[in-house]
C-alpha cells in the first residue's frame, strides 16, 4: 500500500496553502485592519472564522464524502446541484476570482514599475494567463510545480513581510471606523469581509484537486485520501491564519501612511515603500505574483476539470477557454470586479455554508433531501434578498433587519437555523423511506 512520507505531506500542505493564498487573501486583510484600528483583534477573529474556519470545515466535509461538489450536492437533486455547481465554479472561476488574481498581481506587483494603463494591463494579462494556461495543462505536476518549487519561495517572502509588520510597524493603532466602533461590530465586519477571500467557495473546488493530487502520488486507499486531505487542510489553515493576522496588524498600524485608502493595494504598497524602499517593492511583487499565479492555476485546473465533465470538450480545451475568458474579464479592472462580486457573494455564501453544515450532519437524517431542500431554500431566498440589498436594488424588509446578526450581514442565520430545526424534527417524525427511494 502506497503512503505519503512526511516530506510529501508537507509538500501537499504547501500546495494547498498556495492554492488558497490568492488575490483576496492579500488585499482584504489590510483594509480590515485599517478600518478596525484599536479593535483589530476582534475584527481579526471574525475574519479568521470565514477566511480560515469555513474553508477548513468545507475541505473536511468533502474529505468525508470522498468527492467534490457534485457528491456533496447529491441530496438536493441533480438539477439543483448542477445549478449550484455552475454558480460556484463560475464565481471562483472566470467571472470573478480567477480574473482577480491577475488584476491584483498587476496592481501590486507590476503597475508600480510600469504604470497603470489599460495597455499595460492588457499585455500583462496575456503573459499572466499564458503562464496559468501552461501550468494548468499538466495537473498531475501540481504538487511538484507548486508544492515543492514555488511555495517555499512564496513562504519565505511572506515570512519577511509578516515579520516586518510586527517588528517594524509604520505607526500606532488608529481610531476605529464607524462600522468597527465596538468589539462586537468589529467581529461582525471581519466575519463579512472574510467572504471576499472566496476561500469557502474555493474549498468546494479545491477539495477534489487535493484528492486528485493524492491519487496522482500513487495513494489508492480512500481512508488515506481522507486523512491526507485533512492534514493538508490543517497545514494550509495554519499558514493562512498567520498571513491574515500579520496583514491585518499591518493595516491597523499603517493609518498614518494611508488614512484614506480604499483598497488593500494602496496600504500594502505604501507600507512596503515606507519600510523597505525600492527593494521592498520587488519583494512585494514576488509575493503577489507567486500567490496569485498559484491560485490562478488551481482555479483554472478545477474549473476545466468540472466543465469538461459537463460539456463535450476535453480538459485541455476547457483550460484554454477558461483562461481566455478570465483574461478578457480581468481587463475590466480590479475595482469593478470587487464591486460586482459583493452582491454575488452575498447570495452564494449562505447557501454554501448551509450545504457544508448539512453535509457534516448528514449521518443524522433519515432522508437527507427533506432536510436539505427546505434549509437551502430558505438560505437561497435570504441570500437573494441580501444580494439585492448589497447591489442597491432593494431595501431589506424591516423584520429581517431586526434579527440577530443583521448588523453584521448575517440576518440569514436565524431563519436558516429555524428551518433546520423544523426540518430535522419533521425528518424524525416521518417514517424512513424505502431503500429504493432514498437519495
Amino acid at each position: 500500500m502506497t503512503t505519503l512520507k512526511t516530506q510529501d505531506l508537507l509538500a501537499l500542505g504547501f500546495m494547498t496553502f498556495a492554492l488558497f493564498l490568492g488575490a483576496g487573501n492579500i488585499i482584504f486583510p489590510p483594509m480590515v485592519g485599517l478600518a478596525a484600528g484599536e479593535h483589530l483583534w476582534s475584527a481579526a477573529l471574525g475574519f479568521l472564522l470565514t477566511g480560515v474556519g469555513l474553508p477548513l470545515i468545507t475541505v473536511v466535509a468533502l474529505a468525508r464524502v470522498g468527492g467534490g461538489l457534485q457528491t456533496i450536492t447529491t441530496p438536493i437533486g441533480r438539477v439543483a446541484g448542477l445549478l449550484l455547481g455552475v454558480a460556484v465554479y463560475l464565481t471562483i472561476g472566470p467571472l470573478f476570482a480567477t480574473p482577480r488574481t491577475a488584476t491584483v498581481s498587476f496592481a501590486l506587483g507590476v503597475a508600480p514599475f510600469v504604470g497603470d494603463s489599460p495597455w499595460s494591463l492588457g499585455i500583462y494579462t496575456v503573459v499572466y494567463f499564458g503562464l496559468v494556461m501552461l501550468l494548468s495543462l499538466f495537473p498531475g505536476k501540481l504538487v511538484d510545480n507548486i508544492g515543492k518549487l514555488i511555495t517555499p519561495v512564496l513562504i519565505l517572502a511572506l515570512v519577511v513581510l509578516g515579520g516586518a509588520a510586527f517588528m517594524l510597524p509604520a505607526g500606532e493603532l488608529m481610531a476605529s471606523a464607524p462600522a468597527y466602533l465596538s468589539p462586537d461590530l468589529a467581529l461582525g465586519q471581519g466575519f463579512v469581509q472574510g467572504y471576499q477571500t472566496m476561500d469557502a467557495l474555493a474549498a468546494l473546488v479545491f477539495g477534489i484537486v487535493i484528492v486528485n493530487a493524492i491519487k496522482d502520488s500513487g495513494v489508492q486507499e480512500p481512508r488515506l485520501h481522507q486523512r491526507y486531505t485533512i492534514i493538508a487542510a490543517l497545514i494550509a489553515a495554519t499558514g493562512l491564519a498567520l498571513v491574515y493576522v500579520s496583514l491585518i496588524y499591518l493595516g491597523a498600524t499603517s493609518g498614518s501612511l494611508t488614512p484614506d485608502a480604499t483598497t488593500g493595494v494602496k496600504i500594502l504598497t505604501s507600507y512596503v515603500q515606507h519600510t523597505f524602499g525600492p527593494w521592498g517593492m520587488v519583494l512585494l511583487a514576488v509575493v503577489i505574483l507567486l500567490a496569485c499565479l498559484t491560485t490562478g492555476v488551481g482555479l483554472v485546473s478545477a474549473c476545466a476539470a468540472y466543465f469538461s465533465q459537463l460539456l463535450p470538450y476535453s480538459y485541455r480545451s476547457m483550460v484554454v477557454a477558461v483562461s481566455l475568458l478570465s483574461m478578457a474579464i480581468a481587463n475590466q479592472g480590479l475595482e469593478q470586479l470587487i464591486t460586482v462580486a459583493e452582491p454575488v457573494l452575498a447570495i452564494i455564501y449562505p447557501v454554501s455554508i448551509a450545504l457544508v453544515a448539512l453535509s457534516l450532519l448528514s449521518g443524522l437524517w433519515k432522508q437527507a433531501r427533506r432536510v436539505y431542500a427546505p434549509v437551502m431554500g430558505v438560505a437561497l431566498v435570504l441570500g437573494l434578498i441580501d444580494g439585492a440589498k448589497t447591489a442597491g436594488l432593494v431595501d431589506a424588509p424591516q423584520w429581517l433587519s431586526t434579527l440577530p446578526g443583521a448588523a453584521m450581514g448575517m440576518a440569514w442565520l436565524t431563519p436558516v437555523l429555524a428551518a433546520l430545526l423544523l426540518a430535522a424534527a419533521a425528518d424524525r417524525v416521518l417514517p424512513a423511506p424505502a431503500a429504493a427511494a432514498q437519495v
